[in-house]
């Protein structure tokens, strides 16, 4: 069998040193599989965007191990690459709360069953979205209410309806709450109103928010599912957003899910991002688009 180079990126931080359980057995798994591992572990932010732009070229496959944004970083470097010679990807999730690691039903805080899954797999095509000026993400891209929270934090404050609902609680709130005037222009259609959140993603999760059905999210048509939520002026709007959330409906009055392969913002003034759960950058004017299978995923 002709080994294949494979470089494994792992952030040691991620999960609280959770690649400890499992990184041995994983290996030799990649090993017996036919692949020449290269381990490297970062020492500082943004060093897994470096390392994966000098290797995805040269080694026949990478893999990372870490959260959410450990992938964002290796995804950056390998867009940076001619999609020629970009390399595939294997990820490895660690830490309980990893929205990816959800979407794809990898195995979590387990290396040794994401090796096994990744050498069982055969490539397959996933969407990047790209926000301008090398900026990449890889499931979410979102102003607004929610994005403040850590992508890290409890599952508690990670539930659907249960985070929704404590932001929501009590029409007291209601004044509280961010809002921005917001024009959405979006494949021939635009929106204007006064929105809560908006968020724009390549996920089954709906920014930690909304779960949405398998069969309603396709990681590699070239579309994103662009969510809104509409500032709730009194307490009737409040609880028609809650009962469209409750009931999954992605067409209501206060919430509204549509597809679309770009989608543009435009705002009175500048307003915050996140960016796979990171700071993302403020903008009055941002224009996202899809990068149709850019990355090819071993899981």
């Amino acid at each position: 069998m002709e080994s294949k180079s494979l470089l494994v990126i792992v952030n040691p931080v991620a999960g609280r040193g959770m690649y400890r359980q499992g990184l041995g057995e994983a290996l030799h798994v990649l090993y017996s599989a036919g692949y020449k591992p290269t381990v490297v572990f970062t020492t500082r932010a943004g060093e897994a965007v470096e390392l994966a732009e000098e290797g995805g070229g040269r080694y026949d496959a990478l893999c990372c191990l870490g959260g959410d944004g450990t992938l964002s970083d290796v995804v950056t470097g390998l867009m940076r690459v001619p999609e020629e010679r970009r390399a595939p990807l294997g990820y490895f999730p660690l830490c309980q709360a990893n929205d990816v690691a959800t979407t794809l039903r990898l195995p979590k805080n387990d290396p040794a069953a994401a090796a096994r899954r990744m050498v069982e797999s055969a490539p397959r095509a996933w969407d990047v979205g790209y926000m301008g000026s090398g900026r990449y993400f890889t499931y979410v891209a979102a102003f607004g209410a929610f994005t403040d929270v850590s992508y890290e934090t409890s599952q508690q404050s990670k539930q659907a309806l249960g985070h929704l609902a404590y932001l929501l609680e009590g029409v007291n709130r209601l004044a509280k709450l961010p809002h921005y005037w917001t024009r959405v222009e979006l494949d021939g259609q635009t929106l204007e109103g006064d929105f809560i959140f908006g968020g724009v993603t390549n996920s089954t999760s709906v920014a930690g928010l909304v779960k949405l059905d398998q069969n309603l999210v396709s990681l590699d048509d070239g579309l994103f599912e662009v969510s809104l939520v509409r500032f709730p002026e009194n307490l009737a709007d409040m609880n028609k957003l809650m009962s469209e959330v409750a009931a999954h409906r992605y067409d209501g009055e206060m919430f509204s899910m549509r597809r679309s392969e770009r989608v543009r913002f435009i705002f009175p003034e500048a307003v915050p991002f996140t960016r796979d759960g990171e700071p993302g950058g403020s903008y009055d004017e941002i224009l996202i688009e899809n990068r149709r299978a850019a990355i090819k995923l071993l899981c």
